[in-house]
């Protein structure tokens, strides 16, 4: 394999020592983009491949790559990159969809029972000097509710296993599954309507964008929840925010959101919300798995062999 450079366009992790190891060892270079964008983009223009998190690898800045081979995205989703710029230019974008299934899952679970068991207004009574169950309202049996899931990938069929163990009922609506393991397919509406909990675990497309909105949160129970730590643009914020305000569903948990991070004065004072800051993938292990095998998928390439994870 001969030399070539890898340049980081956006650096996120503590530090890229597994990458440059990896790279090294293979006889490459490795350095990480800073400043501007302009800065950035004169730093990528001759690289012959890229470690891409957030910066916008969109149709310009992929015509401006001389010499690059790859794209190789540390994280799932691939909604930053220009697929169709990158396909007509010769360049693989990768991804690595499976570094943090067990993160996302794990965190799914625990927004949905801290939700139905109602730990965050637990914690605010007694942090006030309340005390006694008579405050915390009504509590549902997990055993008598239905968890529906809007998707059935990796994580969406982790949560369902981890729901059904605890003795739920879980019902999925993914058309693009004819069969799932222990739970029950269901029409759109059907999930809507029926779910106790609804648990998103779809990619961000033009067919979900939005899917979440007033009119369909209108057709869910008023003590139903809605979970979302897959892709913010799925749920309308504004029509959520206004549905918790307005008593339309019970709850909500939020890792991600619309825009991020969501504006404070949107969400300010907003009851019954449970937020995170879309730390939902975020473990030691997960990162480390997500930089071994993203810079994996150059050393690959290099080499020309077939990627693991190549999107186009």
């Amino acid at each position: 394999m001969s030399t070539f450079r890898v340049v980081v366009t956006d650096q996120v992790f503590p530090d890229i020592e597994i990458e440059r190891a990896l790279i090294e060892q293979a006889g490459g270079t490795i350095e990480v983009a800073s400043g501007t964008r302009e800065e950035v983009l004169a730093t990528i223009e001759s690289a012959d491949a890229l470690l891409n998190t957030y910066f916008p690898m969109d149709a310009d800045v992929i015509g401006s790559l001389k010499n690059c081979k790859i794209i190789a995205r540390y994280g799932i989703g691939v909604d930053n990159c220009d697929l169709e710029a990158a396909k007509a230019a010769g360049i693989a974008i990768t991804n690595v969809p499976d570094y943090c299934v067990e993160e996302v899952g794990v965190h799914t679970v625990a927004m949905i029972l801290s939700l139905i068991r109602k730990l965050p207004q637990g914690d605010v009574l007694v942090k006030a000097g309340e005390w006694g169950s008579v405050h915390m309202g009504e509590i549902r049996r997990l055993s008598t509710m239905t968890i529906g899931l809007l998707g059935y990938g990796r994580i969406g069929s982790y949560v369902a296993d981890a729901m059904h163990a605890l003795g739920a009922d879980v019902i999925v609506y993914d058309p693009y599954v004819s069969s799932i393991a222990n739970g029950r397919l269901v029409a759109l509406p059907e999930l809507f309507e029926a779910s106790d909990v609804l648990s998103v675990h779809c990619p961000a497309t033009p067919e979900t964008i939005g899917m979440i909105n007033a009119t369909t949160l209108a057709t869910m129970k008023p003590s139903s929840y809605v979970v979302n730590c897959s892709r913010g643009p799925i749920i309308n914020l504004a029509d959520l925010v206004d549905a918790l305000k307005n008593g339309v569903i019970a709850g909500a948990g939020l890792d991600v959101f619309e825009t991020e991070p969501p504006s404070a004065s949107l969400i300010e004072g907003t009851p019954h919300l449970l937020a995170t800051p879309h730390s939902a993938f975020l473990s030691v292990e997960a990162l480390q798995e997500s930089q071994k095998k993203a810079a994996t998928q150059i050393l690959k390439c290099m080499a020309g062999d077939e990627l693991d994870y190549r999107i186009v």
